[in-house]
């Protein structure tokens, strides 16, 4: 299935990906940002937030944002 994927990490990009059907949002963080602790990131699926388990449906659309921007003094 497809989903739209968000990266606002660093530079950013968006994009379509396919995943598995049954995919859930942990383990595509895992995937996509494997050096990265996902308690870093605000993780929404279709503008909301939402539980590491939650399974993928094809359309979603997935934002991954950093909480803290790097070299930030607050």
């Amino acid at each position: 299935m497809k989903v739209l994927l968000i990266n606002n990490d660093g530079g950013g990009f968006a994009d379509y990906i396919e995943v598995a059907t049954g995919t859930t949002v942990s383990q595509l963080f895992a995937q996509r940002m494997a050096d990265a602790n996902a308690s870093d990131y605000l993780i929404r699926v279709n503008r909301q937030p939402c539980p590491p388990d939650q399974q993928l449906q094809d359309g979603d659309r997935i934002s991954i944002t950093p909480t803290k921007i790097e070299g930030a003094k607050y």
